[in-house]
């Protein structure tokens, strides 16, 4: 159970008229949105909750009922998702699983299921969306789908309906219920008044500031961070560096938060060389060798990582909400590192340690959100270094 979220969520209109600009919506436009039913439940018996709204994005539930697919799709143009599942399979409700007092979803199997949430945008803001960081980190794949989409986690402005999640668990089979959170939604307003792109000017400033990096690496290519892989640690011989997925284990029910990692994760210590062989599909937890943070007034999301560099995919949670890891006192970037959900695929790949395997992509905010991701929200990961999902505790030293 999450704790609630502060009464600032909901904001009142400020008397004098602000200009409005372009970037991504924070959590009192988002609870605006709620309130003027541009969010809605599906049905009448749910409602939207509080603490579903973050700082830049809102969580999404799973509706009723799941429904196994021999395939994943995208509806195409001109076609809605549940037209089409009935085209692929016309019996396709009598295999729907009941999620209301949990169910088992299987790994390696791909479902379909309408989530507990429809959107009503307006013709100047659009959605995209990405799973949330312990989806992740259980390997779980998710990605939005919208009637009558071309691309997945995309949703284009103006859209009215309803929203469904593809759900693909890689490593462990997981229980989840109605109302589980496995994905968030963000929203960018895409015309205003006033574009609020980030300048070289403000990037220069922020990178020498250390506000969103300590690494003083000087970056020319504005709005994006580099991040490289650690694979020593403390450098200390036998320090933990990583986690490997077991094949063969018991399911993760989502709502626990007690399981042992050792019965799920094989840790991979440090050993004097600073390298590390991905198996093929296997899948590993790692951590990027700088600590990173988002200012306030901006959202970061993690990019898929250029395969031309090797066959391997670096992430699969990818939303850094305004906060993470960035110390108010000193305004600049504090211990948290980033995590990664790491794959090669094809061919065992080499990783050295240093080396770099993605980017950071900064984004304004539209307006500075009222709440930050940290510790007074009941963020799980603020601070985090080598982290696992939060249905793990802590690994005995």
């Amino acid at each position: 159970m999450q704790p609630a979220r502060p009464e600032a969520v909901s904001v009142p209109e400020s008397p004098a008229r602000s200009a409005v600009y372009t970037g991504i919506l924070p959590c009192q436009k988002i609870s605006e949105m709620v309130a003027n039913a541009q969010i809605a439940p599906v049905g009448i018996l749910s409602d939207i909750l509080a603490d579903q709204v973050q700082p830049a994005s809102i969580d999404l539930r799973l509706g009723d009922y799941a429904y196994p697919v021999d395939a994943s799709f995208l509806p195409g143009e001109g076609a809605k998702v549940l037209d089409k599942m009935a085209g692929l399979d016309a019996d396709f409700r009598s295999f729907g699983m009941d999620l209301r007092s949990g169910a088992v979803l299987e790994k390696g199997r791909v479902y379909v299921v309408p989530l507990l949430e429809s959107i009503r945008l307006r013709s100047d803001v659009a959605a995209f969306a990405n799973p949330k960081s312990s989806t992740g980190r259980l390997d779980i794949l998710t990605r939005l789908i919208a009637d009558e989409a071309t691309l997945f986690d995309q949703v284009g402005e103006g859209y009215e309906g309803q929203l469904y999640l593809e759900v693909a668990p890689r490593s462990f089979s997981v229980v989840v219920r109605s109302g589980t959170r496995l994905n968030q939604l963000r929203f960018r307003r895409t015309r205003g008044e006033a574009p609020r792109p980030v300048t070289a000017n403000d990037w220069r400033q922020l990178l020498s500031e250390g506000q969103i990096s300590d690494t003083g690496e000087v970056n020319d290519r504005t709005g994006y961070l580099p991040f490289s892989i650690d694979l020593v640690g403390s450098g200390e011989d036998g320090c933990l560096i990583g986690w490997r997925a077991k094949k063969h284990t018991r399911r993760i029910d989502l709502d626990r938060r007690d399981y042992d990692p050792l019965d799920f994760w094989e840790p991979i210590h440090f050993h004097r060389r600073a390298s590390l062989v991905l198996d093929p599909d296997e899948f590993y937890i790692l951590m990027t060798k700088e600590p990173i943070a988002v200012p306030p007034d901006f959202a970061a999301e993690m990019l898929p990582y250029d395969t031309r560099a090797g066959e391997f995919r670096v992430h699969y949670a990818g939303f850094f909400d305004p906060g993470f890891g960035w110390d108010p006192a000193s305004r600049k970037a504090g211990s948290s590192r980033g995590v990664l959900e790491v794959r090669s695929h094809e061919v065992p790949f080499v990783l050295e340690d240093g080396q770099r395997v993605g980017w950071l992509r900064y984004e304004r905010m539209a307006e500075r959100p009222h709440i930050l991701y940290g510790r007074e929200i009941g963020s799980h990961y603020q601070g985090q270094d080598l982290k696992l999902a939060k249905q793990f505790r802590p690994p005995h030293p």
